[in-house]
């Protein structure tokens, strides 16, 4: 191998999701039912469920008297290969809801008689694996067992799991399991899994004194540090700049009101199982579904803000902005760090346009997030048409409506020539959106920014302006957050930053190390200017040894450190280090500051 080619970075292994490879769905689906074979040849007791393909990989839910181990985990492994290598021929068979129902009557699983109550279609479809096992699925799979690389097959994690997601059901046992074509896509995603745990956002805020969760607060409400509040407090600052460029106007909502405004909106009938429990008066109140509820939304309070007035339509557009706190009862098992709370802020806001206005202010809207990504540095993301799927029924409005909703959509993203793909089904209940999908470091999706458009709640609150001519007439509203949410944007920007935050960004920006005692009044003097200048500096008071002084700072992810020493207070000047590109020397106070001001405002690093 000549040395140019041993200095080439490794190709890199490409891992499709379920979604985008049906080999992979087809070899995920069969193994799911080669685990739960395997599970029922160890553990006859066990009872199965159901055993779907994810995007990374599948599961199966069991209803097994005893909680599986990482030892049964083995176990079941071991016994899924000696199934693959047996060869078993994967057959589908074809037989009436009469015949299914008297074959799982006999082998005695009461889940699956559920399962077979929900299929709709016949005939009914089962599939064999050989003559020992079957299931009843819609597929796909692969011809044979032998089709699944038991190099490339990995069990993970158990997990508990209601049946059917209902707390008030039995309680199954989740297992978790990744199958791949090749042994290196297998190492590949392993890897990936390491890196990410690196990353956790969980770990890494609690090292960085970001937030906290309590047990005496409750799950999914995160407590945020004075550290944690000041990144919040920059994200949020450098919004309202953008925004109020841009004409937005600021309001603050109270975080709950009476549910009859969220019946008028539609959230009460549509999104009640999301929302905190009412809470009534009285058991009269509670029957008679009167009483407040914590908001899930911040939509219908800004409406109540535009309908205090009759407006002109000179007032239009009207842009008005909050950063609402809104409440949603995810259920325990879905919660995830910042990813996946009870209480967020939502960087909401919603516009009131004209219909001429509506495709313009679309636009600006883009820009803005856009704009948004550019200084975030996130880079590698794509558009979802989130529309309706026209054969629910979880949606309101005329279909008039939303076909001049989708049809606003899709005309703003043509018009940018950005890349995009429809999702069907993926439309609030009130309105189509376009949505940000942001690929991390490790090639995982997060939905960031979102923006809407509304015909349907405007029609609801009977809004109106008043037009040129002199009529009334309703207008359309753009729901919209850049951010999405203040928590999963911080969650999502530790891991892909691995908690080295860009220097505007970042809580402490410099951290000032003085060598002795002797330089500690100069360094706090430097520091206080630079405090003053909006910088955001801080001293290293503990008197440690300079190489311990210097480690904390690294731990502590500091993007920028100025070592004082007695030369350096005799040249008013700063030894710097930075974490982006090490050793700098020794520069002059005030062109250290001009540096990092340059830089904070360019959304660059020192």
């Amino acid at each position: 191998m000549s040395p140019n080619q041993e200095n080439q970075p490794a190709e890199k292994i490409y891992l499709p999701r379920t979604s985008e490879s049906e080999t992979l769905k087809k070899i995920r689906h069969t193994a799911s039912h080669v685990m739960a074979m395997a599970v029922q040849k160890l553990f006859p007791k066990a009872q199965v469920t159901i055993g779907p393909w994810i995007e990374n990989g599948f599961y199966y839910d069991f209803d097994n008297p005893e909680p599986f181990s990482d030892k049964d985990l083995k176990s079941i492994k071991k016994e899924m290969i000696k199934i693959i290598n047996r060869k078993l021929p994967v057959i589908r068979e074809e037989v009436s809801r009469e015949e299914a129902t008297k074959r799982i009557e006999a082998i005695q699983e009461p889940y699956k008689l559920e399962i077979l109550a929900d299929i709709k279609e016949e005939p009914i479809t089962i599939y064999h694996l050989g003559e020992e096992w079957w299931d009843l699925c819609a597929g796909p799979h692969v011809e044979s067992t032998k089709d699944i690389n038991p190099k490339a097959l990995e069990l993970e994690s158990v997990a508990g799991a209601y049946w059917r997601g209902d707390e008030t059901k039995a309680q199954l046992q989740r297992i978790y399991a990744t199958a791949w074509e090749t042994p290196e896509q297998l190492a590949e995603y392993k890897r990936r899994k390491e890196e990410a745990l690196r990353r956790d956002h969980r770990k890494l805020g609690k090292e960085l004194g970001l937030f906290i969760f309590a047990d005496p607060v409750g799950p999914g409400l995160p407590l945020w540090t004075p550290k944690g509040t000041l990144l919040r407090t920059i994200l949020e600052d450098f919004l309202k700049k953008e925004q109020l460029k841009r004409g937005y106007l600021p309001v603050v909502t109270p975080h709950i009101a009476r549910v009859d405004l969220f019946k008028t909106s539609g959230h009460w009938q549509k999104y009640k199982e999301d929302m905190f429990p009412l809470m009534a008066e009285d058991e009269e109140a509670k029957a008679l579904e009167q009483g407040f509820v914590l908001k899930p939304m911040n939509c219908p309070f800004h409406i109540q803000i535009y309908k205090s007035e009759l407006r002109s339509y000179r007032e239009l557009p009207m842009r008005l902005a909050e950063f609402g706190t809104v409440y949603r009862y995810e259920q325990s098992g879905e919660l995830g760090g910042l990813t996946r709370v009870r209480g967020f802020t939502v960087d909401d806001s919603h516009l009131f346009v004209t219909p001429e206005q509506l495709d313009q202010e679309f636009l600006n809207v883009v820009d803005l997030i856009l704009t948004v990504f550019r200084s975030l540095q996130l880079k590698n993301f794509k558009a979802r048409l989130s529309f309706r799927d026209p054969a629910s029924d979880k949606y309101i409005g005329s279909d008039e409506a939303w076909n001049k909703a989708e049809g606003a959509i899709r005309r703003a993203v043509q018009e940018l020539g950005m890349d995009y793909f429809e999702g069907i089904g993926e439309a609030a209940f009130y309105g189509p959106k376009l949505d940000f999908i942001f690929s991390d470091a490790l090639d995982r999706e997060w939905q960031l920014g979102t923006v809407q458009v509304d015909y349907n709640l405007p029609e609801r609150f009977d809004l109106e302006y008043v037009a040129e001519d002199g009529s009334r007439q309703r207008p359309v509203m753009i729901h919209r957050a850049p951010f999405g949410s203040l928590e999963r944007l911080i969650g999502i920007l530790i891991e892909e930053y691995a908690g080295d935050f860009p220097l505007w960004l970042a809580p402490v920006q410099i951290r000032l190390l003085p060598v002795g005692d002797l330089q500690l009044d100069f360094t706090k003097e430097v520091a206080a200017k630079m405090v003053g200048l909006g910088i955001r500096a801080e001293v290293d008071l503990s008197g440690d040894r300079l190489g311990k002084l210097i480690r904390n700072a690294e731990k502590d992810k500091i993007p920028v450190m100025a070592v004082v020493g007695a030369k350096e207070v005799e040249g008013n000047s700063l030894s710097i280090r930075t974490r982006a590109s090490g050793e700098l020397g020794v520069i002059t106070v005030d062109e250290v500051v001009n540096k990092i001001q340059e830089a904070i405002a360019n959304f660059s690093n020192f």
